[in-house]
């Protein structure tokens, strides 16, 4: 536990402690799936809806945004502490989603008072859940290609087209979309738009992918009514208020790979002991497998590396003007080091990690299986690899494009 050594951080950490014991409820300590219920669209129950009201109120499912909108307006350090005193009694933090990873932070910085006003609040509360309508069918990889169309109508925007991998669209209250409001250019063209999921004419398809979930979906605009005050960012302005967005987005999709929490279902497994348990030590305590304990070795040293670099990372971005281009870097190394993760886990279960589903197979066996599988999308989702490296080849490394 990290020791700020001042009377105001011991202050704050005897003010957290007090009111966690307080509020979390003492039900949901050996249940933290339960604690994550609404982020995934699932039942709450009485609990677990009562821990996240009361993150909310206190604007602690978002610790360091400004009080002025919801958040909690600590430092860092009082976050850290905040942290860490939820990780002593097993509470996680049950307010998140895309309107904290991606939206709500470009909503801070872009946003207008109206716009903050309507959808601050339940961002912060954990009570509105967002989706991204960025990619299309024909436009993946060249999003600026897109073509789902804006066409203005007075008081307010008429919607047609579609997007695809819109994760959690069938879920989601709201969505933050890019269409064209301009035909005439590229990147200059593109809006940025806020859709209520409701409305009539949108409808969505959910995926089904290689591990059995329909995390994504496919997202049809008809006719979509469109408000003008849910312009957000300038008019055909859209295309700098969306790289900024993804700014965020991979900055928090790179942490949540390196650190495992990115995937459905959440294997319980972790490499070390799947090896320890499946594979088994040798006399003197180490792996039988040595070919299998180096990989691991350097699994573990790649991991605890790239841990250290996004805090690094992170603490610069603060210091300074928010994520940059170096976010590609996190973006690419954490889907690496996740797919390296559920590789190694899988393989040490050995005949073990080739169940589907049935009895002879454990539940966290089945949920490491799935597990794998689903780590397939983590260098295609959030700008894939092959886009990512081109960004830091341009951004970071000033290299010139081929010829």
């Amino acid at each position: 536990m990290a020791d700020f050594g001042d009377v105001e951080s011991d202050t704050f950490r005897a003010e957290a402690s007090t009111w966690l014991a307080a509020h979390f409820p003492a039900s949901l300590k050996k249940d933290p799936m339960a604690q994550l219920a609404a982020m995934g669209g699932g039942k709450e129950s009485p609990d677990a809806k009562a821990w996240r009201e009361a993150m909310g109120a206190k604007g602690w499912g978002v610790p360091t945004w400004p009080a002025q909108y919801g958040g909690g307006g600590l430092s860092r350090p009082q976050a850290r502490i905040l942290a860490e005193e939820m990780a002593a009694i097993g509470a996680r933090n049950p307010i998140g989603g895309m309107g904290v990873m991606m939206f709500g932070p470009t909503l801070i910085e872009y946003g207008t008072e109206e716009l903050k006003q309507q959808h601050m609040p339940g961002i912060v509360t954990g009570s509105v859940r967002w989706c991204q309508g960025y990619s299309e069918p024909g436009s993946g990889s060249d999003l600026a290609s897109l073509q789902t169309r804006a066409e203005d109508k007075g008081d307010h925007y008429l919607v047609n087209g579609s997007k695809i991998w819109t994760s959690g669209a069938n879920l989601a209250d709201w969505c933050f979309c890019l269409v064209r409001t301009d035909t005439a250019k590229k990147h200059e063209g593109i809006s940025f738009l806020l859709i209520d999921m409701t409305a009539p004419g949108v409808e969505v398809r959910p995926i089904l992918l290689i591990n059995g979930t329909s995390p994504f979906c496919e997202t049809f605009f008809t006719d979509v009514k469109v408000p003008k005050n849910q312009l957000f960012g300038p008019l055909n302005g859209g295309w700098t208020v969306a790289k900024r967005l993804l700014q965020f987005e991979r900055d928090n999709i790179s942490a949540g790979l390196g650190g495992g929490s990115i995937g459905a279902p959440i294997s319980a497994l972790t490499v070390k002991q799947s090896a320890v348990d499946y594979v088994g030590l040798d006399a003197t305590g180490r792996l039988t497998d040595a070919d299998l304990r180096r990989r691991i070795t350097d699994h573990q040293m790649e991991v605890h590396a790239f841990q250290m670099t996004v805090r690094r990372a992170a603490d610069e971005a603060r210091a300074g003007n928010g994520p940059s281009a170096a976010t590609s870097i996190m973006k690419y190394a954490g889907a690496k080091i996740a797919q390296d993760r559920n590789e190694l886990i899988v393989e040490a279960l050995g005949q073990n990690g080739l169940g589907w589903e049935g009895d002879d197979f454990a539940g966290p066996e089945l949920a490491a299986v799935r597990t794998w599988l689903r780590s397939k999308g983590n260098s295609i989702e959030g700008g894939t690899s092959e886009i990512n490296l081109n960004v830091v080849s341009k951004r970071v490394l000033g290299l010139p494009d081929p010829k």
